[in-house]
């Protein structure tokens, strides 16, 4: 049987037995490979393939997966989600939507073909170790990788709903670890593309080795509150950290510092944040969620003002809302909440005034969740980069932290660039901002 086959069969199933539910089935395939001293070192193919099932029956959630699609695994799974429901408490807002339909992603825009051979891949993988393990001061590469990844989603449900979306990935990235004296440091980079042939090892060798070059020898500046811009990857992963706070779950459960916030100002007047998961050149696109309700761009924070928190329809429902479309569900997991890819509207700041006067810029952060509180917003990062002065570095700056509260931070930004940047992830596309009197310990 095919997959849509398989998934009539069990959904069939589940009706019979008085329950209502939907089924997740996730398939990848990926090439994974590495290179050290001068050998391949990693060439991995693997693929899978995962069914998820959520049934309800009297207001009662179970769930149960597989990773075979034999009749017997497939009946066992449903048997033992029904089984996992029976003992489960009541959960009267969690209901499989009255939708159906079909919806489909575009694959000639998602999951391009591309006819880059596997030696070729190879011969990249070694190139970007090698290249960069022979410049000036560079020990060895102990991190790299090239990874060509597909995946595919499809979500079925009782009412009626067939929705399926496949998307293609191709990574690669090298760290490298530089010597001079008895100073060393471990930085690199790293590209994302749907093609293979967009990516150029050469971009990815030097600036690798200018990052390395750049911070080697730096060392801290003194303690103080200082302007800071983060950079295209450290703003993202600071948004990222605190994402709790638009979560219509974590409100859910009494833990959202922002529950009862939603239409109050809580950050500076020029920020203006959204979900945006029908930008199609970012890899956080979706067209539905794990529920299948169709996805739109989202505004969370506009003009400073916290617009609404992101629901699938069981928070939503809690709160007699509608669902925005931020249901998420792993094959393995139970219903819950998660954003596709975040944006931040360009403010009105050129480089110039982005960059007037002495601040600092943050190129590294490390301890990002052990050493923040959603909750409160407190975070204690150890964190790297440069000391500016009018768009200019003027020295390497090491071993300092940045400390304060994330949700204060968003009332004090001085400023928004011009223009946006993707991080290399693609799972969001953000101006450079910055923020005001942050707290740095040298």
């Amino acid at each position: 049987m095919d997959i849509d086959d398989i998934a009539a069969s069990v959904l069939a199933r589940v009706r019979q037995a008085g329950a209502e539910g939907d089924i997740i089935v996730d398939e990848g395939r990926a090439l994974m490979l590495r290179a050290r001293d001068g050998e391949l070192e990693e060439h991995k193919v693997s693929s899978s393939r995962v069914f998820g099932l959520r049934v309800i029956k009297d207001d009662r959630v179970g769930t149960a997966y597989s990773e075979a699609a034999d009749v017997d695994a497939l009946n066992t799974m449903v048997d033992q989600a029904l089984q996992n429901a029976s003992f489960a408490k009541l959960e009267p807002d969690e209901k499989i939507l009255p939708t159906s339909g079909t919806l489909t992603t575009d694959d000639a825009m998602l999951c391009p073909a591309d006819s880059t051979p596997v030696e070729s891949k190879i011969e990249f993988a070694l190139a970007l170790e090698r290249d960069l393990a022979a410049r000036k001061n560079v020990r060895n590469v102990p991190s790299n990788g090239v990874q060509d990844t597909t995946v595919e989603r499809r979500v079925y449900t009782s009412a009626g709903l067939s929705a399926s979306s496949r998307q293609k990935m191709c990574m690669a990235s090298a760290y490298a670890l530089m010597t001079e004296g008895e100073v060393n440091i471990m930085e690199g980079t790293g590209r994302a593309s749907r093609l293979f042939s967009d990516l150029h090892h050469e971009e990815i060798v030097d600036e690798a080795w200018e990052r390395c070059v750049g911070l080697l020898h730096g060392k801290p500046v003194a303690s103080g509150h200082y302007d800071v811009i983060f950079d295209r990857e450290c703003q993202v992963d600071l948004f990222h950290t605190f994402t709790m706070m638009f979560s219509g779950q974590s409100a859910k459960d009494g833990v959202n510092p922002m529950r009862d916030k939603v239409g109050a100002v809580i950050a500076d007047e020029k920020l203006r944040l959204s979900d945006d998961p029908l930008i199609t050149e970012g890899f956080g696109y979706s067209m539905f969620d794990s529920e299948g309700t169709p996805t739109r761009k989202l505004p969370l924070i506009h003009d400073g003002r916290l617009e609404t928190l992101i629901h699938n329809s069981a928070t939503a429902a809690h709160f007699g809302l509608a669902t925005t479309g931020h249901a998420y569900r792993g094959t393995k997991s139970r219903l819950g909440v998660g954003l596709h890819q975040l944006t931040i509207d360009p403010g009105s700041s050129g480089p110039d005034e982005l960059g007037a006067g002495e601040y600092l810029e943050i190129t590294d952060l490390t301890g990002l969740h052990s050493g923040a509180n959603a909750a409160s917003g407190q975070f204690s990062f150890g964190a790297a980069g440069y000391l500016c002065r009018d768009s200019k570095r003027v020295q390497p700056v090491r071993q300092i932290t940045v400390a304060g509260n994330f949700y204060q931070m968003l009332k004090k930004v001085a400023a928004i660039g011009n223009q946006p940047y993707w991080n290399l992830q693609r799972s969001a596309l953000m101006p450079a901002i910055r923020f005001a009197d942050v707290a740095i310990a040298g």
